[in-house]
């Protein structure tokens, strides 16, 4: 394992100002690139069609009034930066961008830049914190000395623009595959499909609840992936693929697509949730139908950019179904996650004389 040193820096760490935004967008930008003096969270997505697109970093000014950034200031010069968006409704908190500067020092940039994000989240109540990154620079090692576990990889696929996309589907062909929106009445439903498509360990850790499903056809960012950041840049949606034997209810599902058309410079977004033993290629093709059909009615959606979707490893045979349709693997993802609560183990009782 890689240890970090903790003692070469002499700068400080501190709320970022509006007059900072110009040293911070070239900051970003030198950090995305193949510079061995700086480090972020890895893995910049360049390409001729992906243009400055990242995985991990989008537009500095894109900020909401929930976001938070922090830089790092040394010897009157920006020489790091951490940002994080926090969803209130969940008391969560995702890094989303973790930059720094320096042969020797980038390191200990990035780690003092984490315990301060740390530091304030324990101050506002912050339940979990959330990172995506690249298992390259140092990533893994720093974050998991800052209290960081693993829990997941993810694969990162990408649908070039120059495959043309497939037409929309009709309604009679979406009723015959079973395929309709989803609604907050599907919360029970999609809460057991992504039970039974999700190991135990990994379902306790991200501890989604009822609620996070009801707002399923909204900017949601369940179910959760490293790419979810870009979902406040699209259109979401949601679609649902009832079970065969479902009933008139539809409380038995055997898919769930979400679905973001992209409004600014980047790729659209499709993430794939099923059971294991289901063919996807229905829903794969269904939401790119709805893709192809947004960006050709829409002047402000564009599909010069492409689709990318995240894959957990446990979801094949998903991966394979959005290969044959066209998608090709560009990344691997760790995700890791720091909780800040306690878990009690609920008490019960107990007949008298057990031991």
């Amino acid at each position: 394992m890689t240890i970090i040193r903790r003692a070469r820096s002499q700068g400080k760490v501190r709320a970022a100002r509006l007059t900072d935004l110009a040293a911070l967008g070239e900051l970003s930008r030198l950090c995305q690139s193949d510079d061995p003096a700086t480090r972020s969270l890895g893995l910049p997505v360049n390409g001729p069609r992906i243009g400055v697109f990242s995985l991990f970093r989008l537009p500095l000014v894109a900020f909401r009034p929930n976001d938070l950034l922090y830089v790092y200031e040394q010897q009157g010069r920006l020489a790091g930066l951490v940002r994080v968006e926090r969803d209130p409704s969940r008391d969560e908190w995702t890094i989303v961008e973790l930059d720094g500067v320096g042969v020797a020092d980038a390191g200990d940039i990035r780690y003092r830049l984490v315990q301060q994000l740390l530091r304030e989240g324990a101050k506002r109540g912050a339940a979990r914190f959330h990172v995506a990154c690249a298992d390259a620079d140092g990533n893994i090692e720093l974050l998991m000395q800052a209290g960081f576990i693993r829990y997941g990889e993810e694969r990162v696929l990408f649908r070039s623009p120059d495959v043309a996309l497939p037409t929309v589907w009709s309604d009679d062909g979406a009723a015959a595959a079973r395929i309709r929106p989803a609604q907050s009445i599907d919360a029970v439903a999609l809460h057991r499909l992504y039970t039974a498509a999700t190991p135990a360990p990994v379902a306790r850790l991200e501890a989604l609840r009822l609620p996070d499903w009801e707002r399923q056809g909204t900017h949601s960012r369940v179910p959760r992936s490293s790419l979810a950041p870009i979902l406040r840049f699209a259109d979401v949606e949601s679609f649902v693929q009832v079970a065969p034997d479902g009933g008139k209810d539809g409380t038995i599902l055997d898919g769930l697509i979400q679905i973001g058309v992209a409004k600014e410079d980047q790729p659209h977004y499709l993430k794939v949730i099923a059971r294991a033993e289901v063919d996807v290629s229905a829903l794969v093709g269904y939401g790119l139908g709805i893709i192809g059909a947004r960006t050709s009615k829409d002047a402000d959606h564009r599909h010069e950019h492409g689709v990318i979707a995240p894959v957990r490893t446990y979801e094949a045979p998903i991966d394979r179904r959005l290969e044959e349709a066209g998608f090709v693997s560009i990344a691997s993802v760790t995700l890791l996650m720091k909780e800040t609560l306690v878990r009690v183990a609920e008490p019960a009782l107990v007949p008298a004389g057990v031991r």
